[in-house]
C-alpha cells in the first residue's frame, strides 16, 4: 500500500486466481453446476455491438451506441483423465464434446463468478451465458502436461445472477461478540463471527430476528425482536448447519 495515498481500511489487492467458472452438466431449467477444475489463465470480455448515431452536430466525428453487450472468455486447464476410464474430468468432457458438435449441441451453458480467498465476494461480478466451444491442445512437446486451451464464445446477451459463491468450504457459523450491549425490542444489532455468509436464519431466545442483513463473513445486521430482558440465545443458521448459541444480555 501507498503510505502517501492509503486505501480505506478493509480493502486488499484482488488476486489472478480469485475467478471460478462453471459448468452446467444439467438441464438450462435445472442446472448441475460444476466447477472447471485446475483452472488458469482466465480472462473474460464483454464484447460490444454498436449502432450509428452520427448526426450533423458530431462535425464528421464518428458517434455509435451501445446497444448490446455478449460474453466472451479464454483459459486454460489440465487434462485430467480418469485411470479406470480414461474420460477427462466430467466438465472437460462436456467442452470437447461441444467443440466438435454442430447445432444446440455445440452451445455450453456456464457461469462464472468472483471467488475471493478472503472477504466477501463482488456480489455484481458474476453472469451466466450459453456459449459456443473452440478447444485446442497448448502444450505439444514430448514430455510435457497436456494443457487445453479453451475459448468460449457468447451466444446472444449474458444474464447477470448473484454471485453464487459461497467460500472455499462451508462451515458452521462461530459467533464472537453482540454489539451494542444491552440493545433490546425494535434496536438494530450487529453480529460478529466467522461464516456468517449465506446466513438464512438468526433466533434470539428461539423467536427470529427482524431485517436481517448480511454484512459480510464476519457480521450480519438485525433488528432485534420483542423480548424480555436478561440473557438469551442467539443461533445462526447457514447452509453448512447452526451455530452453537451465543448468550446475550439483552434490554427489554
Amino acid at each position: 500500500m501507498n503510505a502517501r495515498v492509503p486505501l480505506p481500511a478493509g480493502h486488499s489487492l484482488g488476486k489472478s486466481f480469485e475467478h471460478g467458472l462453471d459448468i452446467n452438466l444439467g438441464l438450462p431449467g435445472s442446472p448441475e453446476w460444476q466447477s472447471v477444475r485446475r483452472m488458469s489463465a482466465w480472462a473474460p470480455t464483454y464484447p460490444e455491438t454498436t449502432e450509428a448515431v452520427t448526426s450533423y452536430d458530431d462535425l464528421g466525428a464518428s458517434n455509435e451506441d451501445v446497444t448490446g453487450r455478449s460474453f466472451a472468455t479464454a483459459f486454460t486447464v489440465q487434462a485430467n483423465r480418469s485411470l479406470t476410464t480414461g474420460l477427462y474430468l466430467p466438465e472437460v468432457e462436456v467442452l470437447l464434446a461441444a467443440s466438435r458438435a454442430k447445432g444446440e449441441a455445440a452451445v455450453v451453458d456456464v457461469r462464472w463468478y468472483h471467488k475471493p480467498e478472503f472477504g466477501t465476494p463482488n456480489p455484481t461480478d458474476a453472469g451466466r451465458a450459453n456459449c459456443r466451444v473452440s478447444v485446442s491442445r497448448q502444450n505439444t512437446g514430448d514430455a510435457q502436461n497436456e494443457i487445453l486451451a479453451v475459448t468460449l464464445t457468447g451466444k446472444g446477451e449474458f444474464e447477470k445472477i448473484p454471485n453464487p459463491f459461497t467460500g472455499w468450504g462451508a462451515t458452521v457459523p462461530v459467533l464472537a461478540g453482540l454489539t451494542p450491549a444491552g440493545a433490546g425490542t425494535g434496536d438494530l444489532v450487529v453480529l460478529n463471527g466467522a461464516g456468517l455468509l449465506g446466513a438464512t436464519s438468526i433466533t434470539v431466545d428461539g423467536d427470529p430476528a427482524e431485517d436481517m442483513v448480511v454484512i459480510s463473513a464476519s457480521s450480519v445486521a438485525f433488528i432485534l425482536p420483542v423480548g424480555d430482558a436478561g440473557d438469551v440465545p442467539i443461533i445462526v443458521t447457514t447452509a453448512a448447519g447452526s451455530s452453537a448459541p451465543l448468550t446475550y444480555t439483552r434490554g427489554a
